[in-house]
């Protein structure tokens, strides 16, 4: 299975970009790429700007890239309630070239946070408006208090009971 996975963030130290990455590597079996939204950053959607560029190249790749997967693996950035602006661009510009974005691929869910609710806000809004952009949502888990149940050192879940939780929803893609 080529599983795609990537943080909705454009943070270096994303905490989702750990726990993304994390996740992955549970996946047995998989041919894993993980991607940096980084690389890519678009100017800022509009249908002004549409209309100027046409369908930008990098908003193209993103979308070949999900083509070319199996399985899709996402940890959802929390920012002030919604998607983290780098998200929110890239996929209104991936929208407007692929309207089901996702393209029918199984997809699981993560979000986390420092904070006591993981990220849950986004996580609502991400697995209700999955499906009308072509994911087949398999599952979805908010990681709460990041710093208390991630080893930063080690990379890995250290709460048992979250990590079961993990790898069950991991289980979701078999």
């Amino acid at each position: 299975m080529k599983l795609l996975a990537f943080a909705a963030s454009s943070s270096k130290k994303s905490v989702n970009k750990q726990l993304v990455t994390y996740a992955a590597k549970l996946v047995a079996g998989a041919e894993v790429e993980v991607l940096d939204l980084n690389d890519y950053e678009l100017p800022l959607f509009s249908v002004d700007k549409e209309a100027d560029l046409g369908k930008p190249a990098l908003a193209l790749a993103f979308l070949d890239k999900i083509a070319a997967s199996d399985a899709i693996l996402i940890s959802f950035a929390e920012h002030n309630g919604s998607y983290s602006a780098a998200y929110k661009n890239l996929f209104d510009w991936c929208s407007r070239a692929n309207g089901k974005v996702f393209q029918g691929k199984p997809v699981v869910m993560l979000s986390t946070s420092p904070g006591a609710r993981g990220g849950a806000s986004v996580l609502t809004a991400a697995t209700g408006s999955a499906p009308f952009f072509g994911a087949d949502l398999k599952a979805s888990l908010s990681i709460p208090t990041f710093y208390d149940n991630f080893d930063v050192e080690k990379q890995e879940l250290k709460n048992e009971e979250l990590k079961a939780k993990l790898v069950a929803a991991l289980a979701t893609f078999a």
